[in-house]
């Protein structure tokens, strides 16, 4: 097996969301190789990255609607990163045993989503953010979505930190208090965004436990999308296909006739134009006509 197999083989080995953190990793490695081109160019790599950010100005989102999920494969460095990742693994490893890949890329994803419209929301109503349109960047709000969600459907499932064991309801209520308590000392829209993706986790669950999954629109939306796509991709190989089939009958067809062809020839050289019988003649005359 060579290394491509191998390298194959081992993403196919990831669940979802092991993929979703290489991904993630991935997206943080690539800007550090796609600066040294930039920087050959005189381009500043900002300009590029603006594009993928998720602006706190309503019309910038608008006119770029992609940023609402693409800011949160971007991280502002390795910490930011780390910890996001490394709660995201942990948050995931209980969801999947538990629920369907499908479930946790909707909670992932619309906590993202959720989290990007209270980042949005914040600096359109409070006072505080006026005169300021910064853009905002990172997992944190699918992140928390996901382990609130946990936080809220196991609240009394037991976890070892370091030294003893705490229930998840009391990592959740931490988690969010220290998003509450941190919004005057810096990243205030950060922490909104962290609350927002942390309601619709807390949400989600609730409205799970009663029988609606919040999620199924999105699901649809999203299996739509890549439906077209799909169609769209079929019906352009199902043509190719088309194509290739009838060249191929083109000249597997011509190659016969050159064959036949070659073989009367070999027979006037031999026998003499007369001994060919009729059909040969026929043959004869028709591709010299061609």
């Amino acid at each position: 097996m060579n290394f491509k197999d191998q390298f194959h083989y081992r993403i196919q080995q990831l669940n979802s969301a092991e993929k979703l953190i290489l991904i993630n990793v991935a997206c943080f490695i690539l800007p550090f190789f796609i600066k040294t081109f930039f920087y050959l160019f005189d381009i500043p790599l900002s300009n590029f990255l603006h594009w993928f950010e998720l602006s706190s100005s309503w019309i910038d989102t608008l006119l770029k609607p992609w940023s609402i999920v693409t800011y949160s494969f971007l991280h502002s460095g390795f910490f930011h990163l780390f910890w996001n990742m490394y709660l995201l693994f942990f948050a995931s490893r209980l969801f999947l045993n538990l629920f369907s890949s499908k479930t946790f890329f909707n909670v992932y994803f619309l906590g993202v989503i959720v989290g990007g419209g209270s980042f949005i929301l914040s600096y359109t109503f409070f006072p505080v953010f006026e005169n300021s349109s910064p853009f905002m960047i990172g997992a944190s709000a699918g992140v928390m979505a996901v382990f609130i969600f946990m936080s809220t459907y196991s609240p009394d499932l037991e976890v070892r930190l370091i030294l003893f064991n705490v229930k998840l309801r009391y990592l959740g209520i931490l988690f969010i208090l220290m998003d509450v308590v941190q919004i005057p000392y810096g990243n205030a829209g950060g922490h909104l965004a962290h609350i927002g993706g942390a309601i619709l986790g807390f949400y989600y669950v609730r409205q799970l436990k009663n029988g609606k999954d919040i999620g199924e629109p999105f699901r649809s939306f999203i299996e739509k999308v890549i439906n077209f796509f799909s169609k769209k991709s079929k019906t352009r190989t199902v043509y190719r296909s088309e194509k290739s089939r009838k060249v191929n009958q083109k000249s597997s067809s011509a190659s016969l006739n050159q064959k036949r062809t070659d073989e009367i020839l070999d027979k006037i050289s031999l026998s003499g134009y007369e001994s060919l019988t009729q059909n040969e003649k026929d043959f004869l005359f028709n591709e010299g006509k061609k």
